[in-house]
C-alpha cells in the first residue's frame, strides 16, 4: 500500500512541475519582441514598429482575472510615473495591455474602472487559443515582457519594483 502512495505521490508531483512548466511564457530574457500586429481600442493598427525605441511593458491581463485587477493600481502608477520621463537610450515608455478576453464589453468596462490611461490597448477575444496569446506562448495571466528600445526582451514576469529599479537607471537626468 505505501508503495502506491509513494509512486502516485511522485506521478503528483511530477505532474505539478510539468504544469508549472508549461505555464512558462515562451520567450526570455535576451530574445527578440516578436513583431504582431493589432487593433486598438480607438480603432487603429499596432505594430511593434509603433513603439520603436521606446521601453515597452507587454502585459497580458483580463478583466476576468483576480491578480490582473489587483496589478492594475501599480500598472497605473508605473505608467503615470514613467510615461513622460526622459531616458538615456529611449524616446520614453509605453505599456502594450492585451486583453486574454471572451466579452469585449467586460474588457472595455475594467479598462475604466480601473484607470487604464494609456492609449494601447488590444482585445483578444479567443482566451489563450488568441494569436497573440500563442504567439507569445501565453498560458497564464498576468504575463509581462519588458522590452528594451531595441526590441530585445529584458525582463519576464518582474515584480513593478524591479521594472523601476530597472527605468530608474536607464533615465537622462
Amino acid at each position: 500500500m505505501n508503495k502506491v502512495l509513494n509512486i502516485l505521490l511522485g506521478l503528483g508531483i511530477l505532474g505539478l512541475i510539468a504544469w508549472q512548466l508549461y505555464k512558462l511564457p515562451k520567450f526570455s530574457k535576451g530574445e527578440d519582441l516578436q513583431d504582431f500586429t493589432a487593433t486598438l481600442i480607438d480603432g487603429s493598427t499596432y505594430t511593434n514598429a509603433d513603439l520603436s525605441g521606446h521601453y515597452i511593458l507587454l502585459d497580458f491581463w483580463g478583466s476576468w482575472c483576480g491578480p490582473c485587477r489587483k496589478e492594475s493600481p501599480d500598472l497605473v502608477a508605473l505608467y503615470k510615473d514613467y510615461n513622460q520621463l526622459a531616458y538615456k537610450n529611449a524616446s520614453g515608455f509605453e505599456i502594450v495591455s492585451v486583453a486574454i478576453e471572451t466579452n469585449e464589453r467586460s474588457w472595455k468596462n475594467a479598462i475604466k474602472k480601473d484607470n487604464l490611461s494609456w492609449p494601447y490597448h488590444i482585445v483578444q477575444l479567443d482566451r489563450f487559443n488568441s494569436p497573440i496569446a500563442k504567439q507569445y506562448g501565453v498560458r497564464e495571466i498576468p504575463t509581462k515582457y519588458l522590452i528594451s528600445p531595441d526590441g530585445v526582451i529584458l525582463g519576464v514576469n518582474q515584480g513593478f519594483e524591479e521594472i523601476r529599479q530597472y527605468l530608474d537607471s536607464q533615465r537622462a537626468f
